[in-house]
């Protein structure tokens, strides 16, 4: 999400203020997830945008968002907010905390991030910066076990808000973590790479079993799934950019302007034209 810190490195859990986050930054307020996993503790209300779509979030909540997603905070004082950082390989443990990870909390099919109202917005602040420190002082085991409980605790306080018939039991555990790293790529590559075969090759299986995983979990084909990013992307940029057409088509990686409207009108039965005049 920001310049690696050395800890974040080491163990792959990091956990700052985001004014510190923002000054290691050379006062940049733009940023990237990269592979990490991000926990937001909204401590004061606060702007921001993810992938390009503003949000207000108010204080006392949690936002939750996935790797490979570039963040943008519009407002960043003080106590704004505490920022935790972590790898999929420092918190997976068992089956569960894959469940947990390749959830709704940070794979949201219908936005890239996830809010939750935060339980208790002093208790989280002491446990994450104040026992944190003690901790990391005094046992590295005992350190990362702490921050695995307490990014734990976070967890499963936003799952009660996830619907139930969403939390499904019976998952193929494989597929999700697969369609997972499909979409984390996917928002790596969308602009550049459009065929299933490109995403197949990156995960080590062929495009049909990557079909197959994804009409699984998702009930849709990775084409499909290709397409509903380019489309997802395409509304953004018409509706929260000030690029012509012929720069967005650009941008998302078509040849020329005239190939973009072909395939936007042909998805969504409208010129690009059309969505931005409403």
């Amino acid at each position: 999400m920001y310049i690696i810190t050395d800890q974040l490195k080491d163990i792959g859990f990091s956990v700052n203020r985001l004014d510190h986050i923002i000054k290691r930054n050379n006062n940049k307020k733009k940023l990237n997830t990269l592979e990490f996993y991000c926990i937001c503790i909204i401590l004061k209300d606060i702007r921001m945008s993810v992938e390009n779509v503003p949000y207000t979030i108010e204080s006392s909540n949690m936002v939750f968002i996935g790797p490979q997603k570039t963040v943008e905070f519009d407002t960043a004082n003080g106590h704004d907010a505490l920022i935790i950082t972590f790898s999929s390989s420092f918190y997976e443990r068992s089956v569960k905390d894959s469940l947990f990870l390749n959830s709704k909390l940070f794979f949201n099919d219908n936005s890239d991030i996830f809010t939750a109202p935060l339980i208790n917005q002093e208790e989280m602040r002491i446990v994450f910066m104040d026992r944190m420190e003690s901790f990391r002082k005094k046992d590295r085991s005992l350190y990362i076990s702490a921050a695995h409980n307490a990014i734990e605790k976070l967890i499963l306080d936003a799952f009660l808000y996830i619907p139930t018939q969403e939390v499904r039991k019976d998952v193929k555990f494989d597929y999700l973590y697969c369609v997972n790293r499909f979409k984390i790529i996917l928002q790596r590559d969308y602009k550049t790479s459009k065929k299933v075969s490109h995403y197949a090759s990156e995960l080590n299986i062929t495009p049909r079993k990557l079909t197959e995983m994804t009409e699984y979990i998702l009930g849709k084909t990775a084409k499909h799934v290709i397409i509903e990013k380019l489309i997802h992307e395409s509304k953004k940029l018409l509706s929260y950019s000030n690029y012509t057409i012929s720069q967005i088509a650009y941008e998302l990686g078509f040849s020329d302007e005239g190939n973009f409207t072909n395939f936007f009108k042909k998805h969504t039965q409208k010129n690009p034209s059309e969505m931005r005049n409403n």
